[in-house]
C-alpha cells in the first residue's frame, strides 16, 4: 500500500477551519498548524451571510449557528448626521425565502467555536508557528519554532493577510496601509435601555469620508457591537491593534446622531486597527503550495465579506481537490483558481471601495451565491 497522503493547513481560523472541516468531510487527510497556543474567543462581531451559511449547510453547523446569532429583517443605511435612511435591503425571511438561507450577524468567536468542533479530534496543532517550509517536489516539509516538522502532499496556506505561505510564492512584502482604521467596540445591551432611542438590529451610519457599522450578535440582544471606518493618518505601529478611547471616538464621529452619541457614552473599551490590504495577487498557488482567503486576498471590512469569501474559498478548494484527487492537485490548484479569482477579486474592489449597500441596490450576486452550484470552468494548467 502506498503512504498515507496529508494535506497541512496553515492556520485555524475561519478560512482554514473551513477548509479543514470540509476536506476531512471529504475523506482527505488534513492536519491544522495554528500559532496561537490555544483556542480563545477572538474578535467581536461579525455577519454570515446566506452565501455562506450554504457551506454552513454542508458543515451541520448552519442550524445552530443561527440559533445563537441575531437574525435582522434589514440591513439600514442611514445618514450619519440626519439619521435619513439611505437604504433599506430586505434579509430575514426574505433572505431565506431569496438567498436560500438565513442573514446573521454573530460573536465571531462562537462562531469559530462551532466550526472548531466540527474537525476530528486530534487534527488541530496548537502553538506552531511556522518558521521555514520547503517543497521539494516530492512533498513539504515544515518547520516551526518549537523545533518539530511536518511533512504533507499539499499545503494550504490560510495564516492571514500577513502569511508565510504568501511569502514562499512571492517573497516577502508588506501589506499596504489603507489609510483608514476601524475602531472595534462590545456593548452590553443592557446599557441601551437607558436611552429612549432605537437600537437597530443592523445598521450603517454613514457621512462622506467615514462610517459606524452596528448590529447584535447574539439571539438574546445581550451584545451590540460596532465597528468603525475613519481615515487616519499614516499608520506606524507595529501591533496589531492599539487602545483608544470614548474621547477619540466623540472627535471622529462629532455631529453624528444622537443614536451613534448614545453608543459611544456607552463604551468601555474600543480598540483601534489599521486596515490593510493588497493588490490582487498575480498567482494562487504554486507547485504544492496554494492559498486561501486573506493570504490571497485581503480587504477591507466594509462588505463583511473578508471571512465570507475565506469560507467560500474553502469549499471550491474541497470541490476541485474532490474531483482530480490530492495525486492531480496541479490540476485542481487551477480549477480552483479559475472558479474563485473573478468574485473574490470583484468582491475586494468593491469592499475596499466602501459602496455596498449605502444606497437601495440587489445583493443577490453576493447573498445568492452558492458555491456548490457554480459549474466547474477549466482553469490553465499550471
Amino acid at each position: 500500500m502506498g503512504k498515507t497522503q496529508r494535506i497541512a493547513i496553515v492556520g485555524a481560523g475561519l478560512g482554514g477551519a473551513a477548509a479543514a472541516g470540509l476536506l476531512q468531510q471529504a475523506g482527505f487527510q488534513v492536519d491544522v498548524y495554528e500559532q496561537a497556543p490555544e483556542f480563545s474567543r477572538l474578535g467581536a462581531g461579525i455577519h454570515v451571510g446566506p452565501n455562506v451559511m450554504k457551506v454552513f449547510r454542508r458543515l451541520g453547523i448552519e442550524k445552530p449557528l443561527e440559533e445563537m446569532g441575531s437574525k435582522p429583517d434589514f440591513w439600514f443605511s442611514r445618514d450619519g448626521f440626519t439619521g435619513d435612511y439611505l437604504s433599506r435591503i430586505p434579509l430575514g425571511d426574505f433572505a431565506k425565502r431569496e438567498y436560500g438561507a438565513a442573514y446573521v450577524t454573530v460573536h465571531r468567536g462562537d462562531m469559530h467555536l462551532l466550526q472548531m468542533d466540527t474537525l476530528a479530534p486530534g487534527s488541530v496543532h496548537f502553538d506552531k508557528r511556522l518558521e521555514t517550509i520547503t517543497d521539494s517536489g516530492d512533498d513539504v516539509r515544515l518547520t516551526f519554532a518549537d523545533g518539530t516538522e511536518a511533512r504533507a502532499d499539499i499545503v494550504i496556506g490560510a495564516d492571514g493577510i500577513n502569511s508565510r505561505i504568501r511569502e514562499a510564492l512571492l517573497g516577502a512584502e508588506a501589506p499596504n496601509y489603507s489609510g483608514w482604521v476601524a475602531h472595534r467596540a462590545l456593548i452590553r445591551g443592557d446599557q441601551l435601555a437607558k436611552y429612549d432611542l432605537t437600537f437597530e438590529d443592523c445598521i450603517k451610519w454613514w457621512t462622506e469620508d467615514r462610517h459606524m457599522m452596528v448590529y447584535f450578535t447574539t439571539e438574546k440582544r445581550d451584545e451590540y457591537y460596532y465597528v468603525t471606518g475613519v481615515p487616519h493618518p499614516a499608520w506606524d505601529f507595529q501591533e496589531a491593534f492599539v487602545d483608544s478611547s470614548r474621547e477619540e471616538m466623540f472627535e471622529a464621529f462629532q455631529g453624528y446622531h444622537p443614536t451613534v452619541q448614545a453608543l459611544i457614552e456607552c463604551t468601555e473599551e474600543v480598540t483601534k486597527w489599521p486596515l490593510r490590504n493588497r493588490n490582487p495577487l498575480p498567482l494562487w498557488s504554486r507547485g504544492r503550495l496554494v492559498l486561501l482567503g486573506d493570504a490571497c486576498h485581503p480587504m477591507k471590512p466594509h462588505m463583511a465579506q473578508g471571512a465570507g469569501m475565506a469560507i467560500e474559498d474553502a469549499a471550491m478548494l474541497t470541490r476541485c481537490l474532490s474531483e482530480t484527487g490530492l495525486t492531480d492537485y496541479r490540476t485542481a490548484f487551477a480549477l480552483y483558481e479559475a472558479n474563485r479569482k473573478d468574485r473574490a477579486t470583484r468582491v475586494q474592489a468593491v469592499s475596499n471601495a466602501n459602496t455596498f449597500l449605502r444606497t437601495q441596490e440587489d445583493p443577490a450576486w453576493v447573498f445568492g451565491y452558492d458555491v456548490y452550484e457554480q459549474p466547474l470552468r477549466e482553469g490553465i494548467a499550471a
